[in-house]
């Protein structure tokens, strides 16, 4: 019996001695602490990163389709101009990896469609294609210019987000100078 308690004697000194050490307590906090802020860290860095670039997205549609908007003709290197100075916006980002196109619309007075006039860019659509426009825009007889921008942003750590986010945005103008912004050689509006 005396062996007994001699043992949970050894064993709870044991105990207390190893509860009432705390020399390896700031290590083991660091050990267990490290690997969150490290997520924390490296998703607040990728997270802020998506964002500014998004923003720069956004941006960028719209600058894209306020230069075109702001002309009564062009022509194609105009447009290789609009996208030169709309894609200097992604600086410092890669911008490879933008795609934008301009288009101009024209909005049917009877079916109040929006159809494609004239598109360039990286991805431009075929005349008289109908495209879905907001209804506060949809005004017939009338022509919007409309940009669209996309970018692929792969994080640069992809600790917390492995794969690629697609962002995009789309910017609607109505043409300041004339009632179309006629594309080189046309030389009137044209209702496709």
């Amino acid at each position: 019996m005396q062996a007994i308690a001699e043992t949970w004697r050894t064993t709870r000194h044991s105990i207390e001695g190893f509860i009432a050490d705390k020399r390896a307590l700031a290590a083991t906090e660091f050990a267990v602490i490290v690997p969150l802020m490290l997520v924390m860290f490296f998703g607040t860095v990728e997270f802020s990163s998506a964002v500014a670039i998004d923003r720069k997205v956004t941006l960028m549609a719209r600058t894209l389709s306020d230069l075109t908007s702001q002309s009564t003709s062009v022509g194609d290197t105009d447009i290789t101009n609009f996208l030169a100075a709309s894609t200097g916006i992604m600086t410092p980002y890669d911008k490879s990896l933008v795609v934008a196109s301009v288009h101009e619309l024209y909005v049917d007075p009877s079916t109040l469609q929006a159809r494609v006039q004239w598109s360039k860019g990286a991805v431009p659509k075929t005349a008289g294609t109908v495209v879905n426009i907001p209804t506060t825009l949809a005004i017939g007889g009338t022509y919007l210019i409309f940009s669209e921008v996309s970018y692929t942003y792969t994080p640069s750590v992809k600790f917390v987000l492995t794969s690629g986010i697609n962002l995009s945005d789309v910017a609607y103008t109505r043409p300041r100078q004339s009632l179309c912004v006629y594309f080189s050689p046309s030389t009137t509006c044209t209702t496709t």
